[in-house]
């Protein structure tokens, strides 16, 4: 009877510390997760927003801004720069501009 309790214990005490472990190791995968979803949200809005920018200038003003500081500053876009790097294209005042948002790499 005594043995049966040694292995019981044992066996306990070594999935304790494992379980622990591998519920440290999905808590810390799920928030990498995470924090890569919110990541790549914030990358999507940016871009809409700036196209919309662009569409609300074209609306208002009958031409589609000729450079990114024109929208930044006119119709308050605020761009993280630390964090993106956007590439703006004007290709005439009645085509819509092309942007493009990259993340910056660290």
């Amino acid at each position: 009877m005594k043995r049966k309790r040694q292995r019981t214990g044992l066996l306990a005490g070594l999935l304790l510390p494992l379980g622990f472990a591998a519920a440290a190791v999905c808590f810390a995968t799920a928030l990498d997760s995470l924090d890569q979803g919110r990541a790549g949200e914030s990358h999507r809005r940016l871009e809409e927003t700036l196209r919309q920018g662009c569409v609300a200038c074209y609306a208002a003003e009958g031409f589609y801004p000729p450079d990114l500081d024109y929208l930044t500053q006119r119709y308050g876009i605020q761009i993280d720069e630390k964090r993106y790097v956007v590439k703006y294209m004007a290709l005439g005042e009645n085509l819509m501009p092309d942007v493009t948002v990259l993340e910056r790499v660290s």
